[in-house]
């Protein structure tokens, strides 16, 4: 969809220094964007990139516009005016209002007239779909579920039974929420199975990556806050409560009963101890370990870097002895308390 730079310029209310007349059809990088494409610079670090882009516009703070040899728009925050842009550019396909007739729904089931149920989905007893939802391909939706206003599960999510989805839900293709938690109890002779009773709570506006996994609350429901957006291949665990606009990167674990707060923002692969709080703003680095609760906002990270196998050896070695002179001096010090 082609676009003239006027009138982004007025619908998201930023400043053009260019033409008003020319076209944006399609987005690239700046270093690959030919005529009629849109890119942006974030980091000024990228300048010498852009003094030969030949891109048609690029969205870029003020201090970088006299670098840039094209068209401009001007904007504070211009990753997040790149992407409203793109997001006219490539509009939500329309729409097919209507049952594939390999689906398979329950007549108990209330699905509102403006939705899209694709082939192979099975919608079932009780299940609620509210208005302008896309029910992709294979898609399952358990008894007594219900769906808000305008989502979209693209294709193959499973929703178990008596979970709710907010407004405007975005969920990528294997999303599972809703499946048991892990809960299990010792017992002499192995595992007893404890029944996951809760549900999963999902707000309004939250994205959820493909083959991530929310598990249903034990007793009490899993939460998803309002805003938050989850990467692809996450694990939620029972019980888990995820605050406000909170983003998470992929192949994230987070154990049961943890809270995670407000606006966070959770690096990939970090793992998550059970029965933890986060406070809100907290920033946590990649591939980190959170083994206990975090009460100030800040940024956290628990990495050791890769290093020559040898050297490795020598680190594991140095932290084993240090603690090992740790424990010393204690039963020292308790033995002289004594």
């Amino acid at each position: 969809m082609a676009i003239a730079l006027g009138e982004i310029a007025v619908r998201f209310g930023c400043e053009l220094r260019g033409n008003p007349e020319t076209l944006v059809d399609h987005v690239a990088p700046l270093e690959s964007a030919d005529s009629g494409a849109l890119s942006f610079l974030a980091n000024p670090k990228l300048i010498p990139v852009l003094v030969n882009t030949r891109a048609s516009a690029v969205v870029l703070e003020a201090r970088s516009a006299p670098s840039c040899p094209v068209d401009a728009l001007i904007a504070s925050n211009p990753h997040a005016l790149f992407a409203r842009i793109a997001a006219l550019i490539y509009p939500t396909p329309p729409l097919r209002a209507g049952i594939h007739p390999t689906a398979v729904v329950d007549p108990s089931a209330s699905i509102d007239s403006s939705v899209e149920v694709g082939a192979h989905a099975v919608i079932t007893a009780g299940a609620r779909i509210g208005p302008r939802c896309l029910i992709g391909p294979a898609c399952i939706i358990g008894p007594q579920a219900s769906l808000g206003a305008d989502c979209r599960l693209i294709a193959r999510v499973t929703i178990e039974h008596g979970v709710q989805i907010g407004e405007r839900a975005l969920i990528h293709p294997g999303v599972v929420i809703g499946a048991d938690g892990f809960g299990l109890a010792r017992d002499a002779d192995g595992w007893v199975k404890v029944p996951q009773v809760g549900s999963v709570r999902i707000g309004d506006d939250v994205e959820i990556g493909a083959n991530t996994t929310i598990d249903r609350g034990a007793m009490d429901d899993t939460v998803i806050s309002d805003g938050v957006k989850l990467d692809n291949q996450i694990q939620i665990g029972h019980n888990v409560f995820v605050g406000m606009h909170t983003a998470i990167a992929g192949c994230t674990g987070v154990a049961g009963s943890t809270r995670i707060g407000a606006r966070c923002m959770i690096g990939g692969h970090v793992g998550f101890a059970g029965h933890i709080q986060i406070c809100d703003d907290v920033v946590i680095t990649g591939k980190s370990a959170v083994p206990h609760s975090i009460k100030q906002p800040g940024i956290y990270s628990g990495v050791v870097g890769l290093e020559p196998v040898r050297i490795w050896h020598r680190i594991v070695a140095r932290m084993k002895l240090g603690v090992r002179r740790e424990h010393g001096r204690r039963e020292r010090k308790d033995d002289n308390d004594e």
